[in-house]
């Protein structure tokens, strides 16, 4: 593989910048989407010969500059049509990744999708989605990775770094505050701004000075009254003044309302057909070029556009690239199954788990007998082999035909089989309680499989279970205690039968090698590891929104949301209004057992913790040690410090050292981050609501950054 050796991607940009005409310079201001499954139409800008995308922009070939190939998503490389016959890893969810805690997990997930991007001549990898998860109906939660800044930050930055050092561009997306679907071009996201950037905007902060993502994608919905993608105060004064942000701000698709987004620092209109459908017309083509001829677009903004978009291909050096090696699509496998393994959460367990001997299983529902669910929108992705099968659902707007129940192969079923080859196995479709019962009755124990449909495009109403699942689960809990429920689903549940169930495993949507990490674990083969990464409510009543405003309102109507929880997001909503969850953030059972020993916490600037974790039961597992600030001058206060997972041997022990990030433990006022002094309290624990460990540090006050 010959590649080019990097140059200062800085002098670089400037001097071929400098090369340009003015028609080089807007060519790469456009982004146009690829005919592909839901839109028809092969747009006369992309060459004949050049592979279908959901986004191309032309290169400049006499300066070197290669084109843009732009792909969805964060969990593989999607191919809505664009491309027939093509397939790549099926990744499990962003919820399912973060519930690893796994920094290293994250990049090799990363890796994964820049070989097979690379691997297609794709060099944009839409990536990186990691609005934080506001509220339980949003629709991508699943694509997303938490509630908490820190956990999105760190796990996000290492997923972006896994793909940049394969040569591909990813983008960070959607900034900011894209964390509802209902009605999102018309959304306006009302918060604080202090609070802003203790929440959502200290994820991507933390994101972009880890991985230095070359590209970041604008959200489609307003902040405090103005579009994402023409907010100066967003884009110009904080993202590329405060934090120094030297990569491209893109739109998304369809997001760019106004040829003015340019001057606000949006540098690309991506989507620009769907832009003229929502908007009236592309913006950075016609309308961009006369306010450019009319003096009303300055000249200096346009070359700090295209340097910017020429920055980040040389510094991430995707005009270097050579011939791309075959992805390992064994290995990559493995890694969607460690993914899996990892990210499944046992949220319950009253002793049935792991199964043992057990003479007749019943399972039951959940489509368990053709494979498993995947989220949809931008970021399904058509597994090897293709789907197992896809059931239409629909729903209004642009995205409501990728609305359907996408089922990837294995069949859980077909791998309990293996797991279990000597247990009479009956399986049920989970139709009516009463069918359902049938099967349950004859069994020692049952397994039953829930899913739900979320995806891109639309919130759900409630966190029911969809076609009387709810109703199927007691049913069947009620003539056979021996029950145990595996959660598909993109978000948490309502759980009305939670009590009468032995046994929950949140398993997310887990990828195309989900089914065999489920069965692994109920048998044992596997000791669950996932912990929360968002917290599960009882009720939505439990909720900043218990009614989510816009729900049930045309396509297109105007919709605020205030999120008057500002900063306290998950948690931190928690611990301040003082309610109880059904599972708090970080809560993950364990077929051991699992010790903190020894707490010592130092102070001064930053805290630094220490604790020995042991590993007390009889099996090997891993546990996730988390340091939490609970309380500073003023208060109390509930706030993720740190992290680490620990894989231990029965009776082995490890000492964890965790240095808290100084943001964490300050406030955002006046233009500058501020640490209190005084007396603040730390605790180590296994969830955001067990801790085993408290401490006093006393901290320096001071102020720092912007």
């Amino acid at each position: 593989m010959n590649e080019r050796q990097p140059e200062d991607p800085d002098a670089r940009a400037r001097e071929i910048e400098l090369q340009m005409t003015d028609d080089e310079r807007f060519s790469l201001l456009v982004g146009v989407l690829g005919k592909g499954d839901l839109w028809p139409l092969r747009d006369e800008r992309i060459p004949p010969d050049v592979s279908m995308s959901a986004g191309y922009v032309p290169g400049v070939t006499r300066l070197g500059v290669p084109a843009l190939m732009m792909s969805d998503a964060g969990l593989g490389v999607t191919n809505p049509g664009y491309r027939p016959g093509d397939s790549a890893t099926a990744l499990p969810a962003g919820l399912a990744l973060a519930s690893s805690f796994n920094p290293a997990l994250a990049r090799a997930a990363g890796e994964v999708i820049g070989r097979e991007a690379r691997s297609r001549g794709i060099n944009v990898q839409l990536a990186g989605s990691m609005n934080l998860a506001r509220d339980p109906r949003n629709g991508r939660n699943f694509e997303y990775l938490s509630e908490d800044p820190l956990l999105t930050g760190v796990l996000a930055a290492e997923s972006v770094s896994g793909i940049q050092q394969q040569g591909v561009i990813s983008t960070v997306k959607h900034f900011s505050l894209n964390c509802n679907e209902t009605n999102r071009h018309w959304l306006d996201a009302i918060i604080d701004p202090d609070a802003h950037r203790e929440s959502d905007l200290l994820a991507f902060e933390i994101a972009i000075e880890r991985a230095r993502p070359a590209a970041v994608m604008a959200a489609y919905n307003k902040v405090n009254g103005s579009y994402a993608a023409q907010n100066s105060v967003l884009l110009n004064d904080i993202l590329k003044t405060a934090w120094g942000y030297r990569g491209w701000v893109m739109s998304d698709w369809g997001g760019t309302p106004s040829w003015e987004c340019a001057l606000a620092g949006l540098d690309q209109e991506c989507g620009a057909q769907i832009d003229a459908i929502l908007w009236g017309a592309e913006q950075f083509t016609d309308r961009l070029r006369a306010a450019y001829a009319e003096g009303r677009l300055p000249k200096e903004r346009l070359s700090d556009m295209v340097r910017r978009i020429l920055r980040s291909m040389f510094a991430v050096g995707i005009d270097r690239r050579g011939d791309p090696p075959e992805p390992d699509m064994d290995a990559h496998n493995k890694v969607a199954l460690q993914i899996a393994r990892e990210g499944t959460v046992l949220l319950k367990n009253d002793g049935t788990l792991p199964l043992a001997s057990v003479e007749r299983i019943a399972v039951i529902g959940g489509y368990a007998q053709v494979g498993v669910p995947t989220g949809c929108g931008s970021s399904t992705v058509v597994p090897p082999g293709g789907y197992a099968e896809v059931i239409p659902i629909g729903g209004p707007g642009l995205t409501g035909g990728t609305r359907n129940l996408y089922l990837l192969p294995s069949s859980p079923l077909e791998e309990l089989r293996k797991q279990f080859p000597s247990a009479q196995i009956e399986f049920d479709r989970g139709l009516t309680p009463a069918e359902a019962v049938l099967v349950a009755r004859r069994a020692d124990a049952v397994i039953v499989f829930a899913i739900r449909v979320e995806g891109e495009g639309f919130d759900s109403a409630d966190l029911s279970l969809p076609w009387g699942q709810d109703e199927v689960i007691a049913a069947v809990a009620a003539v056979n205690p021996n029950t145990v429920v595996v959660l598909e689903t993109g978000n948490p549940a309502a759980m009305p039968w939670r009590d009468s169930v032995n046994a929950i495993i949140e398993a997310w949507y887990p990828g195309q090698a989900g089914s065999r990490a489920i069965a692994e674990i109920i048998a044992g083969k596997v000791n669950p590891s996932g912990r929360l990464p968002i917290t599960f409510p009882v009720d939505l009543s439990q909720t900043p929104r218990p009614e989510l405003p816009g729900l049930g309102e045309p396509v297109g109507t105007a919709t605020p949301i205030d999120y008057s929880e500002g900063a306290d997001v998950g948690y931190r909503w928690f611990a301040r209004t003082g309610q109880r969850p059904m599972f708090p953030f970080g809560h993950g059972l364990s077929y051991t057992r699992f010790e903190y020993r020894d707490l010592v916490v130092a102070g001064g600037e930053t805290v630094v913790a220490g604790v020995d974790v042991v590993n007390a039961g009889n099996r090997a597992g891993a546990d996730v040690a988390q340091l939490y600030l609970i309380g500073a001058p003023g208060g109390r206060r509930l706030r993720l410090l740190g992290f680490e997972r620990v894989d231990l041997k029965p009776g082995q022990s490890r000492r964890v050292s965790i240095e808290a990030d100084p943001r964490l433990l300050a406030d955002y006022a006046d233009g500058a981050w501020r640490i209190t002094p005084g007396s603040y309290s730390v605790a180590v624990g296994a969830s955001a609501a067990a801790f085993a460990f408290t401490a006093e540090v006393e901290l320096a006050g001071r102020a720092f950054g912007r």
